[in-house]
């Protein structure tokens, strides 16, 4: 506007003057002209230039926001120092740079003379703090086992990382060197992923409905009766259901109680509790092993374990059957890619002797690098429950008796204040299994194993078949996992409880091992009659 009031102002004083000479009138025009043509095209440059810059900014993206998005892809954090001025010094870039130069040196003349240190310095190019990172990882996969087990050792024994390297080993390392980690007494539990997402389950169905389809997924042709037996009455249609066949549980004959039918509807966790203790008895199975495997039992199983954080009794039996899928070892990789691992770890640390025993048992299984026994349902290793350098240099084996087990016939005599399983954490005098807490420290070369097997009166085992409620058929089938978990390698020293001591000597006559050793029963003042009398045993 302007522009066009300056140009009506110009016309206005040529048509109001005197009109000059013509030539004089003829210049002045032109210059005019001129002028006006010049503040046209530059205004118009101006405007135009404008226009497209402000169409340019408006048409370009902003990838920051997808620069922000990649960030979240990555973990790797650079740490900054404190001074900033060291950051962009030219010490720093020379002693960063001379740095790089001696790690090439060292690597290329350990190249040359075939040294000891060709494994050790590596050429990659990373910052001085992430250095022995990545050296440790690239020692963990290396060829020679010594190094890989010194490389796990390292990894931990070492506390002082920021997360984000504890992370980076967990992301970079192999099966090997997790199972390895999990195995060793004071790894730091940040080695290990969290197990990843589960998948959602369907609206119209629950756990409950989950594990009966798993469970009828399963073959049920050419099993033993007990299998059956538990298995179609896990598989019943409801709880109401399940609460009328329970009367044969009540009983001491297979006979069912009138009331026990009336007790109405079985608890969702006595469903599930059936179920799994069915999968237990298929999980001893190795192509069932499989079928479970592949229709997403790993997961179900693992989702059931963190549904039940105050059952340990599920959670027992749930590491019962991951520990029998475990004696697979192309189950292996899918036990650990489904984040077992991570959770066993956790589960080994725990305070609970019986839960403790159970997850070293199942990582026990899974190690292959240091271990050459497999422990089957119902084995378990007391100590050394990590791995460990020093021998062994004798097996000391737990039998139990009539209506006893594993853990609880070896615990320490029932104190009137803790007549619940719930100790008091102040009452570090109390142990509620003696061979694991007091033998272990006394004597720390032995190996303590404590075995399991069925010797209930009144149970759903009075469905089962006679032969296995024989003495035969409890020490063949003792015999047999006894031997896989390398039992008869070293000295073994026996000492059995009530129905145990039975069961034992059956099993050295079967076995032919020539024994030494003494057996006792657990009375105050008095040894079994299986045991001679003609010298005394110091013990």
């Amino acid at each position: 506007m302007s522009l066009a009031a300056y140009c009506i102002i110009c016309c206005r004083r040529i048509g109001a003057s005197t009109p000059p000479p013509q030539s004089t009138t003829y210049w002045r025009d032109i210059r005019n002209i001129i002028k006006f043509t010049g503040s046209l095209i530059l205004g118009g440059s101006l405007f135009l230039t404008y226009e497209v810059l402000a169409l340019k900014k408006s048409l370009t993206l902003d990838t920051q926001v997808v620069e922000r998005e990649k960030m979240k892809s990555y973990i790797y954090l650079h740490t900054v120092s404190l001074d900033k001025r060291e950051n962009y010094g030219i010490t720093y870039q020379a002693r960063k740079e001379l740095h790089k130069a001696v790690r090439k040196v060292l690597a290329t003349s350990a190249k040359i003379l075939r040294g000891p240190f060709a494994d050790t310095f590596s050429t990659i190019d990373v910052e001085d703090h992430e250095c022995a990172v990545w050296l440790l990882l690239r020692k963990s996969q290396s060829g020679d086992r010594t190094a890989r087990l010194q490389a796990v050792q390292e990894m931990s024994e070492t506390h002082h990382w920021h997360d984000y390297q504890y992370r980076i080993i967990a992301q970079a390392c192999d099966l090997r060197t997790l199972i390895g980690l999990a195995r060793s007494k004071e790894s730091d539990l940040r080695f290990f992923l969290p197990p990843p997402p589960l998948p959602s389950l369907n609206e119209d169905t629950c756990i409950e409905e989950e594990l009966r389809q798993l469970l009828a997924s399963l073959p049920q042709t050419e099993l033993d009766e007990c299998i059956q037996y538990f298995t179609s009455l896990a598989l019943s249609e409801s709880s109401q259901s399940l609460a009328a066949q329970k009367g044969g549980l009540w009983c001491f004959g297979g006979n069912g109680l009138p009331y026990a039918e009336s007790f109405g509807e079985v608890p969702s966790a006595t469903v599930e509790m059936f179920c799994l203790e069915a999968l237990v008895k298929h999980s001893e199975i190795p192509t069932h092993c499989d079928e479970i495997e592949a229709n997403g039992g790993l997961q179900l199983l693992q989702r059931l374990y963190q549904l039940h954080k105050d059952c340990p009794k599920i959670q027992r039996n749930i590491m019962r059957i991951i520990g029998n899928m475990a004696l697979n070892e192309h189950l292996h990789s899918t036990i650990v890619h489904s984040g077992w691992v991570s959770i066993l770890a956790e589960a080994m640390k725990s305070p609970r002797i019986m839960e403790a025993s159970h997850a070293a048992r199942t990582l026990a299984n899974l190690d292959r690098e240091t271990m050459r026994e497999k422990y089957q349902d119902g084995v378990y290793v007391l100590h050394p429950q990590y791995r460990t350098s020093q021998p062994i240099k004798a097996d000391v084996l737990f039998i139990h008796g009539l209506m006893g087990a594993a853990f609880k016939t070896w615990r320490q005599q029932d104190n009137e204040q803790l007549l619940t399983e719930k100790i008091l954490e102040d009452d570090a005098r109390y142990t509620t299994c003696w061979p694991k807490t007091w033998l272990a420290r006394d004597c720390p070369a032995l190996r303590i194993i404590s075995v399991e097997y069925d010797t209930s009166l009144s149970d759903w085992r009075t469905r089962c078949p006679m032969e296995r409620k024989s003495i035969a058929f409890r020490s063949d089938e003792l015999l047999r996992k006894l031997r896989a978990a390398g039992v008869g390698d070293r000295p073994v020293i026996w000492v059995s409880h009530s129905m145990g001591a039975s069961d034992l000597v059956y099993l050295m006559k079967r076995s032919g091992l020539q024994t030494q050793s003494w057996g006792f029963f657990s009375e105050k003042g008095r040894c079994s009659r299986l045991c001679p009398q003609r010298s005394t045993v110091t013990i």
